[in-house]
């Protein structure tokens, strides 16, 4: 009677006194057990050892995961090609704009006024061209100009303040002249038959409008 409850002793002992299941699992037994009372202390110390590397190990799956998650994205077929046509789409969209804006931004250099037999365009000094957009910094009127026509003697200023830039009132001052281009604003009038730089004509505060 006294062997079969010994037995009984040992196998509810080796089943739940023994508190590292894990180590025990390996083959290996608690430090200080069956030594008098240091085996509580070493079986405390050794449940948490295992606790943390059990932490340990669940957060080397999740950084694993997570890394496997970022590689799956980035390795997505389509997913760089989109974004890199989205971009150039883009970029092709800013410099088609830029491009225009700047070719619509030039301006004369210098700055040409003439008769009727040059032609209008941007001025430069290869390109000897009679700007037709000028405008003028005083009154903030478009210049107009009118081919072979030549201003009347009698014009004045109060002629084109009250005027400008009605054609069909401004032509009761206009003669026809052939070569001549007549030039005018709501300040200022000019009649002219050769190529001049604007420059030259001091009085005149005009200045080209950009093309």
């Amino acid at each position: 009677m006294e062997e079969d409850l010994d037995e009984l002793l040992d196998e509810v002992e080796s089943k739940f006194c023994r508190l590292d299941p894990l180590r025990l699992g390996q083959g290996e037994r608690p430090k200080g057990y069956g030594s008098g009372g240091g085996g509580t202390h070493g079986d405390d110390g050794n449940q948490a050892q295992a606790k943390e590397n059990l932490r340990s190990t669940e957060t080397c799956k999740k950084e694993e995961d997570l890394d496997s998650l970022i590689n799956e994205i980035f390795e997505e077929p389509d997913f760089d090609k989109k974004s890199f046509q989205k971009l150039k789409s883009k970029s092709a969209g800013h410099t088609s704009v830029g491009a225009s804006i700047q070719g619509l931004s030039k301006s004369c250099s210098p700055v040409y006024l003439s008769g009727s037999a040059v032609p209008y365009g941007i001025g430069t000094n290869t390109s000897q061209r009679a700007c037709d957009h000028l405008r003028c910094i005083a009154c903030d009127f478009r210049i107009v100009s009118y081919n072979d026509c030549m201003w009347d003697k009698s014009c004045d200023y109060l002629f084109f303040r009250n005027n400008m830039p009605e054609f069909h009132k401004l032509k009761t001052k206009l003669t026809a002249k052939k070569g001549a281009r007549a030039y005018a604003c709501q300040c200022s009038w000019r009649t002219v038959e050769e190529l001049t730089e604007l420059q030259a004509q001091a009085q005149l505060r005009w200045v080209c409008g950009k093309h």
